[in-house]
């Protein structure tokens, strides 16, 4: 039987951030979830919401975190040590403040480029060496001081079908991880969208 992989979908809990930027790794693993008829649940003494589905022969544990983004790598981390994951099998799927709005970039390891939901996972994994669905948001127009309202805020209506669009792809990639593997993933769904 194939080992599971596990899919962290970083966002920040409760009604007030579900529809946010900064939850585009949430939302996919919420379409994940939903495509595969899963229900995410509370998991036991672990700060998590999750699901078991199976994508063909391949076992997909999906997760969101039940505390702050901030500090939500010890939780996916403690699910990834009582299900016997380790950090290669682990997908992070987030928002990318650095990437044009609609873009999508899938890369393995690397920097976590300030983004603290990554920097909390690499902390608590001890290692960088997961793989990431980047999901591009872009940047507010008044510059960097305007950083924080721009991830909590919602999308504009022409926003949200574009978006949806990218949600989509992003889940699929997700998909095509385990089975087809980084480079034939990234040749695939990697898109730069213009600004």
């Amino acid at each position: 039987m194939e080992e599971p992989w596990l899919v962290a979908g970083l966002g920040n809990p409760g009604p007030d951030y579900a529809e946010t930027r900064h939850n585009a790794g949430a939302i996919v693993v919420h379409r994940l979830a939903a495509r595969f008829g899963g229900r995410l649940r509370k998991v036991r003494f672990v700060p998590v919401l999750a699901a078991d589905v199976r994508h063909g022969d391949v076992p997909l544990v999906l997760a969101t975190s039940t505390t702050f983004m901030n500090v939500s790598g010890p939780g996916f981390a403690s699910l990834a040590s009582k299900r016997g994951i380790p950090v290669e099998r682990v997908i992070a799927c987030h928002d990318e403040i650095d990437l044009a709005f609609g873009s999508l970039r899938i890369k393995r390891g690397g920097s976590t480029a300030g983004h603290h939901g990554l920097d909390s996972m690499v902390e608590a994994f001890r290692s960088s060496d997961f793989s990431r669905v980047r999901i591009g948001i872009g940047r507010p127009r008044g510059g960097r001081h305007q950083n924080v309202d721009f991830l909590l805020d919602r999308f504009s209506k022409r926003e949200r079908e574009e978006f949806d669009v990218v949600i989509e792809e992003a889940a699929d990639a997700v998909l095509s991880l385990p089975t087809d593997g980084l480079q034939a993933t990234q040749d695939r769904f990697n898109r730069t969208a213009s600004p």
